[in-house]
């Protein structure tokens, strides 16, 4: 009787852990949702979440009239701000495209630890409340809630050490919808892809759209081989997932946004017309043209025109 139940308990034990292990994706959606299910959303939409690009102040208005001339749109007025919870001074100027937002910092003094290393910032209904969701989701703190000029703002961290900025406007800011949603990349390694991924989805309430795991080389710069690329997308947006060993040749890593346009030769031109150096040629897969440009001031970008099949 004994040998009979050891046979029965062993033999449950590896049926669950086979059944684990073929079913763990299944498993970690179940999982996410159930995150999802016990957080706030708080994503007030893609137009209000800008890619934070800092400057040399000398370049500052170049940079600012090169991406008007490549993208169109219009900007706020320039000022002088403290932007950080210790002292510090920086011109700081909106640029509204209809691709994608951009918060320009040209910083007249040095760069307070940890901002300038955050790729994003996110527009909440509510910081202390994204707070609460990102740390239930996995995230962790690197800066806690503090005042602005006109509002509040925060600076989290994602499992894999992607940075993050919360923001939230005393007074609710009124942008236009974008006419594409530009894609937040992010490099993230094996190890920590997963974790970023449970953690990410369920703070910004979204969904996986896809999980290509032989996804072109060429698109990190490594024609030979291949990658597994992870595309998701929410309220706040679009983000990509380029799982690398980071093994990647120049400028490939250093690119914080892809930029959808209508034709991706007409965009390069006025690009170039303006100042702007085009870092990798355009090149196609499957599923879009793309290239990689560095605009004046140094911030590098993707852009890239979708293929119609």
């Amino acid at each position: 009787m004994r040998l009979k139940k050891t046979f029965v308990g062993t033999s449950l034990a590896i049926f669950l852990t086979i059944g684990f292990a073929c079913e763990s994706r299944y498993f970690s959606t179940f999982a996410q949702n159930l995150q999802i299910a016990k957080t706030a959303g708080v994503a007030v939409g893609p137009q209000y979440d800008t890619t934070h690009v800092y400057v040399a102040p000398q370049d500052f208005d170049r940079f600012v009239a090169s991406l008007i001339a490549t993208f169109g749109g219009t900007t706020t007025k320039q000022g002088v701000f403290t932007v950080t919870p210790t002292p510090s001074s920086t011109m700081s100027q909106l640029v509204t495209t209809p691709v994608g937002t951009v918060s320009v910092f040209g910083f007249k003094t040095p760069v307070p630890y940890p901002f300038g290393l955050e790729r994003t910032g996110y527009l909440v209904t509510d910081v202390d409340e994204a707070i609460r969701a990102a740390q239930a989701t996995g995230a962790d703190v690197l800066v806690a809630p503090f005042n602005d000029p006109i509002g509040r703002d925060a600076i989290i961290q994602w499992p894999g050490g992607v940075n993050t900025q919360l923001y939230w406007h005393t007074t609710a800011p009124s942008y236009a919808p974008l006419q594409t949603i530009p894609e937040n990349r992010v490099y993230v390694s094996p190890e920590k892809v997963d974790a970023f991924v449970s953690s990410f989805v369920a703070f910004s309430h979204g969904g996986l759209v896809s999980d290509e795991p032989r996804a072109p080389g060429v698109e990190i710069g490594r024609t030979a081989e291949t990658y597994r690329r992870i595309r998701i997308e929410s309220n706040f947006g679009k983000l990509t997932a380029l799982v690398t060993d980071g093994h990647l040749p120049y400028p490939y890593g250093r690119e914080m946004t892809g930029y959808e346009v209508t034709n991706l030769t007409d965009t390069l031109t006025k690009a170039k017309a303006s100042g702007v150096d085009v870092l990798v040629p355009p090149y196609k897969t499957a599923e879009r043209e793309a290239a990689v440009v560095q605009f004046p001031g140094g911030y590098i970008a993707e852009i890239h025109s979708v293929i119609k099949k």
